[in-house]
């Protein structure tokens, strides 16, 4: 769902299965043979000290509601000019080591304190 935050082995082109690592879904839709796809944002807990257009960072320090909401172990910035469509299978999901939400890749959601944030950063990212 549109909002929430996963455990996504985002794909670089390089490696197979890269290394997993938290996504924001920006949308979900449903082909005609019933399959569902989404579109993710990156996320990365390296660098979060510098933030460029169309990224914004979500910070334990800065904004412990939207934190812990989000599920992350690291404070983390999500790139929105670095999306792409997957499909929603084990290919490119898995669960996330602490499982917060059961046996689903779910980490958490983004908080309504996030909204404009990223909002701010999709429009700067499509600019």
């Amino acid at each position: 769902m549109a909002g929430d935050i996963v455990w996504c082995h985002f794909p670089d082109h390089v490696q197979p299965k890269p290394k997993p690592r938290p996504a924001l879904i920006l949308a979900t839709k449903i082909d005609d043979d019933g399959l569902v796809f989404v579109n993710v944002a990156y996320g990365t807990s390296q660098k979060t000290n510098r933030l460029f257009a169309g990224e914004f960072k979500i910070a334990k320090a800065e904004h412990p509601a939207a934190y812990a909401s989000a599920g992350l172990s690291f404070d983390t910035k999500f790139n929105l000019k670095s999306v792409c469509e997957l499909p929603f299978n084990s290919d490119y999901f898995s669960v996330p080591p602490h499982a917060p939400h059961g046996q689903t890749p779910k980490m958490g959601v983004l908080h309504p304190s996030m909204v404009r944030v990223a909002a701010s950063a999709y429009a700067a990212a499509r600019s």
